[in-house]
């Protein structure tokens, strides 16, 4: 399977242009910070438990009901054992490289009425991990719109989300979000809790912090998104943290205009969204 390798002398990425053009590895002063299989092609067998993948043209789950959306007709096949349809129609498909860290994917169809074109840009600077999405419009008509990324880091791990209100579970939201309080309440750096599966909004900062304690290694995620969904089963040796243009159940948002709703995207129009992760050590002793 083909890998393309960007590189910094602090930063080592693998990406997979024909699973999802997704990041495979993710190494930063020689660790390891995704979750990474020993074998590329669990990224295909298991393709939304590993590594960081984009998220188009929805995030998170949205409805499995067909429905009428902008005077189309949604219907999709749910992907997910809970009977859901989650993370968009991209991160498994094969994308094509257009130049150094340079990715595209075109999509629509299979119960999606609209034509549409994901493009991605990874770059890596010094301690810096660059990655600039957009989502454009293909169709005649207004499409809705979602975009986001879903890195999957390694435990243990320390998580500050500066939010001051969230909607739990990512399953089945309410339509106002509620102010943080308890496990939900990540405004100060801290262990990740178990079985976490909300969205943060109100965020008081575009930006996330994260500690590898363990490693000597602490990461900020600046972004423009409005909304950072984290993930953290038990099971899973991982938390997801995700930053996203919209809350669950999009499509039902922008139906009944409650808030976090997915964009209607006119033809040709474009949504964008920029993740930058800056990367630094500090003493394990401190």
């Amino acid at each position: 399977m083909n890998e393309l390798a960007i590189e910094s002398n602090a930063i080592q990425a693998a990406i997979l242009p024909e699973i999802g053009g997704r990041l495979h590895r993710l190494q930063v002063f020689g660790h390891d910070l995704l979750r990474t299989p020993d074998d590329t092609a669990r990224h295909r067998d298991d393709p939304i438990f590993w590594g960081s993948y984009v998220m188009a043209p929805w995030c998170n789950r949205i409805e499995a009901a067909p429905l009428m959306v902008a005077g189309q007709r949604l219907n999709l096949i749910p992907n997910f054992p809970d009977g859901s349809i989650i993370h968009g129609q991209v991160f498994d498909r094969p994308w094509e490289q257009a130049g150094t860290g340079q990715l595209g994917c075109q999509g629509g169809g299979d119960g999606w009425p609209w034509q549409y074109e994901v493009a991605q840009t990874i770059e890596v600077i010094d301690e810096r991990l660059l990655i600039a999405l957009s989502l454009t419009n293909l169709a005649d008509t207004a499409m809705p719109a979602g975009l986001g990324i879903h890195p999957w880091f390694v435990r243990p791990l320390e998580v500050r989300v500066p939010a001051t209100s969230f909607y739990s579970p990512n399953s089945n939201t309410l339509a106002q979000p509620e102010n943080v309080f308890g496990l939900h309440d990540l405004r100060r750096l801290q262990p990740m809790p178990d079985d976490l599966d909300a969205t943060w909004t109100g965020l008081t900062e575009r930006m996330v912090e994260l500690r590898w304690l363990a490693l000597g290694i602490g990461a900020e995620i600046h972004t423009d998104a409005s909304q950072i969904v984290a993930a953290s089963p038990r099971h899973i040796d991982a938390v997801g943290l995700e930053p996203q243009t919209h809350a669950p159940q999009g499509i039902r948002r922008l139906l009944h205009n409650e808030p976090d709703a997915m964009t209607l995207l006119e033809p040709a129009a474009s949504l964008r969204l920029n993740v930058d992760l800056v990367f630094s050590r500090f003493s394990r002793h401190n």
